[in-house]
């Protein structure tokens, strides 16, 4: 058998460029859903000829036209969905269920990867409002695809590295900090942190294999667990400049959301999940479950000191 033709819906964002290039490199035809509800913004056209120009075929289609999207998804064996899904960019998770309808009707698909790419949502019942919104919504697209009888495969894929490592996991700033950080605790809970390019290169890796078929990809690689202790250790390191450290208990934590907006409660609840709980780590992967490093041992992932190199 050749590799599946897939298409991706979201290509323009920041994960979803990221899965047309994994795509096409990995040698799959490759399809982008080029929705006319981009109308003047330039950049994400430009965006999409640059797809065009790598070898990527461009469709359209409109989550306003549901026609369009079954015309679409025939094209394809896989379907995969990168739409924004955290509050301060943008929140469209429910969309994807006109999406499984799409798929549904279409009748073709051999495995759909939806919008996830974060905490797992099916151990996330407990989350904090209103970030909870994230994982219950995922849950309902869960619930629509499983009740479609749609293959399916769910990626988790830990702290991106351009929102959590250059910053040292400190809020409100992507770089790192000059002479002072913020601890969470005691900044020993353990942490997944990914580059983005990987976490694209494993969820491609994953569309033509049967061990992932109707399970959760948790993107977990051993030498990317770490604490936020240990990454400052590491830039520490590489800088050669010790940090004065400040430890956030839970509680001033939990307290410092009270004043935030919406968008910034939502983002500062998946903080608190991520690095005081340990959801990214604090659990089994079970038998509904596999580890990408495990599956595809060849993946030769970025390491977070590599990655805090170019901050020098």
């Amino acid at each position: 058998m050749g590799k599946s033709k897939v298409l991706v819906v979201g290509a323009t964002g920041y994960i979803g460029k990221r899965i047309v290039k994994a795509s096409l490199d990995q040698g799959h035809i490759t399809y982008v859903l080029q929705r006319p509800e981009i109308g003047l913004d330039i950049d994400k056209l430009h965006l999409l000829l640059s797809f065009k120009k790598q070898g990527a075929r461009l469709v359209e289609g409109s989550f306003s036209d549901q026609k369009s999207l079954v015309e679409a998804v025939k094209k394809v064996d896989v379907v995969i969905c990168t739409v924004s899904g955290v509050h301060f960019k943008g929140h469209n998770i429910l969309m994807q269920l006109k999406l499984v309808d799409a798929i549904k009707e279409a009748g073709n698909v051999k495995r759909f990867l939806p919008s996830e790419f974060g905490m797992d949502p099916a151990r996330m019942g407990h989350a904090l409002a209103p970030g909870r919104e994230t994982f219950d919504q995922k849950m309902i697209v869960r619930k629509a695809i499983e009740e479609s009888k749609i293959p399916f495969t769910y990626v988790s894929a830990g702290c991106f590295a351009g929102y959590f490592v250059g910053n040292l996991s400190q809020l409100e700033t992507l770089t790192p900090p000059k002479d002072k950080i913020c601890l969470y605790g005691d900044g020993n809970v353990k942490v997944v942190y990914m580059d983005e390019d990987d976490i694209a290169t494993f969820t491609i890796k994953t569309i033509d294999d049967p061990r992932t078929l109707n399970k959760t990809l948790y993107l977990r690689p051993p030498e990317n667990i770490l604490s936020q202790r240990k990454l400052v250790e590491i830039w520490e390191k590489l800088s050669g400049k010790e940090l004065e450290k400040i430890s956030i208990s839970e509680e001033e934590f939990l307290a410092s959301m009270e004043d935030k907006d919406y968008a910034a409660k939502g983002g500062m609840g998946h903080f608190y999940h991520i690095s005081y709980e340990g959801s990214l780590t604090n659990f089994e992967i079970g038998e509904d479950g596999e580890e990408a490093s495990n599956l595809y041992p060849e993946v030769k992932y970025t390491r977070m000191d590599e990655y805090l190199k170019i901050f020098l």
